[in-house]
């Protein structure tokens, strides 16, 4: 609990109406996609840079832990008031700011939900790709500390990728900038990007530079069926080797196909052991071009079905086969615990093959999707924790999932982050002077080690 004239210091900073301490009010921000619950002491709602910074200040001074926390959509547990403190939330920094339709930036405040800000630079012809599965309420700044992804990433990259320059208030309540406007800059070491993807443990966002690109012309969706893991595999690699980079290549396993044609009747082919949804974007006429040149390319790899949509309203369907996965899977068991592994994409049916081996081994559904573009698989351990052992088995499983996509050259987490839940396997992907010299980084900018203590790093 912290002391009465600490939360009043914050009413002062805050005001009262933004400064929450009651017992339900503080409910509402102790809990994420995991399912993990942890009670905050407060809760505030700063409205801009110099009340963050006011806040910290405190903190630091009186050493009180500060977790920030945009729309608490994360998959980690990243934003999760661990041990209580205060939960300082980003929402009310809601603005964008400006769009600079001659130099392509956009400037926002991180309370700014995904989709909205799409929405208003598509308004003026412009793009911004990053497209997480959360974006209809994940927050920039939630986006940025996490480093998001999406299906858009094996053409167009990720958050970290359009993230030109932030303003920041460091643990010690300094307010800086980091970055700018210009595409070039190399003054002094890239702080913008090491801020990206730190999960609020380095600063926390007030601010962020977006790079923006031109709306593409148009698009085209496919779907292609395929009779084994394999041939959608190979058919990922043939596609980019023919020199064509989709927007998007989404992967289902046979698991997650059975499940969503059983809940949903999409009439998918039987036989179907794999999936693919392919999308391509740009010029009008060179899409159509590519979607004959995907269907030639793919066809002798056991190609089963074939779709393209002609419309708007058809790549709508194609795409519900995939949005509906996640409604699906409570049919299976009704917890899961979502991982996303990466692996070089031409290593996905191995990694497939290494996850049938764990689910056999554990007798524990296991059902895989995700981006086979840039090799980043949704591993679902679906699990009923009202079956006694199941729910300790799945955590083995969960581990040895992660050291499979380490052995092929990949990496226990592509966009999720780390946060609470994958910080106990840190030592199986960094080597103890990785994670020294990380820790060394951290200690130089947060000496007090109170902004999100206990993310990342195992303790």
């Amino acid at each position: 609990m912290l002391e009465p004239r600490i939360i009043e210091k914050l009413k002062q900073i805050i005001g009262a109406d933004n400064t929450a301490t009651e017992r339900q009010d503080l409910l509402c921000y102790g809990y994420d996609a995991t399912q993990m619950e942890f009670l905050p002491d407060v809760v505030v709602h700063p409205a801009n840079a110099d009340e963050v910074s006011q806040v910290l200040k405190l903190a630091n001074a009186e050493k009180i832990p500060v977790f920030p926390r945009g729309a608490g959509s994360g998959f980690s547990g990243g934003a999760l008031p661990k041990g209580g403190g205060i939960v300082l939330v980003t929402t009310r920094m809601n603005r964008i700011i400006r769009i600079d339709t001659d130099n392509l930036v956009a400037e926002v405040e991180p309370g700014v939900v995904t989709e909205q800000f799409q929405e208003a630079v598509e308004k003026l012809g412009l793009f911004y790709p990053p497209d997480p599965a959360s974006l209809k309420f994940s927050t920039l700044g939630g986006n940025v500390a996490e480093c998001a992804g999406g299906p858009r990433a094996v053409k167009y990259g990720v958050t970290k990728d359009f993230v030109m320059g932030l303003e920041l208030v460091l643990p010690t309540g300094e307010i800086i900038r980091t970055g700018g406007e210009t595409v070039k800059g190399v003054v002094g070491y890239d702080l913008t990007k090491l801020v990206c993807g730190s999960e609020g443990t380095l600063g926390v966002i007030t601010r962020i530079i977006f790079k923006l690109l031109p709306y593409p012309d148009a698009k085209k969706t496919m779907l292609a069926v395929f009779d084994s893991i394999d041939g959608a595999a190979t058919a990922v690699s043939t596609i980019i080797k023919g020199k064509i980079i989709p927007t998007t290549l989404e992967f289902m396993d046979h698991a997650t196909i059975q499940c969503v044609d059983r809940r949903f009747n999409l009439g998918l082919p039987a036989e179907g052991r794999a999936l693919l949804i392919i999308e391509v974007d740009g010029d009008r006429d060179l899409i159509e071009k590519q979607a004959g040149q995907i269907h030639d390319l793919i066809k002798p790899l056991g190609l089963v079905q074939f779709r393209v949509a002609r419309d708007a309203a058809e790549s709508e369907q194609l795409w519900k086969v995939r949005r509906l996965v996640s409604p699906s899977l409570r049919d299976v068991n009704p917890t899961k615990y979502n991982e996303d592994i990466v692996v070089p994409r031409s290593k996905v049916p191995d990694v497939i093959r290494r996850i049938e081996k764990i689910q056999q081994r554990y007798d524990i559904p296991i059902v895989n999707f995700g981006h086979a573009g840039d090799g980043n698989i949704h591993v679902n351990v679906m699990i009923d924790k009202e079956i006694p052992g199941m729910e300790e088995k799945a955590h083995e499983a969960i581990k040895e999932i992660f050291q499979a996509a380490l052995d092929l050259g990949g990496t226990m987490s592509g966009e999720h982050g780390v946060g609470l839940s994958k910080a106990p396997y840190i030592p199986l992907e960094l080597s103890p002077v990785q994670i020294a010299t990380m820790k060394a980084i951290k200690g130089a900018l947060d000496p007090n080690n109170i902004l999100n203590p206990g993310k990342m790093f195992p303790e």
